[in-house]
């Protein structure tokens, strides 16, 4: 008796998880319908771009020229003396990896 009611509920069980599974894989298959396909947005061209600096709107022309400004760079804040010595301590740097036992005559 209790086989059989073990093979009922097998059954039972099985047969639920089969339909609920299946339900899922329906809904999950296809995207939703307001989704714009990527073939469109390939070759969809960006007109407006956002500033990196503040994040505010910007026209593709505005975009550039901002972008022009930003490569130009900062000028120079620091000190020569000190500019002066942070290059000494970065070619000290490269020297250390290219010869490690300088380090113990240093």
């Amino acid at each position: 008796m209790k086989a059989i009611k073990f093979t009922v509920l097998t059954a039972i069980t099985s047969i639920g998880l089969g339909i609920v599974s299946y339900w899922g894989t329906v809904a999950i298959a296809l995207p939703p319908p307001e989704d714009t396909p990527e073939e469109i947005l390939r070759t969809e061209i960006i007109t407006a771009a956002r500033s990196p600096l503040d994040g505010r709107p910007l026209t593709a022309a505005e975009y550039a020229q901002l972008q022009a400004q930003l490569q130009q760079g900062p000028p120079p804040k620091l000190s020569p003396k000190i500019r002066q010595n942070i290059f000494l301590l970065n070619l000290r740097k490269a020297l250390l990896q290219l010869f490690p036992f300088l380090d113990t005559l240093i």
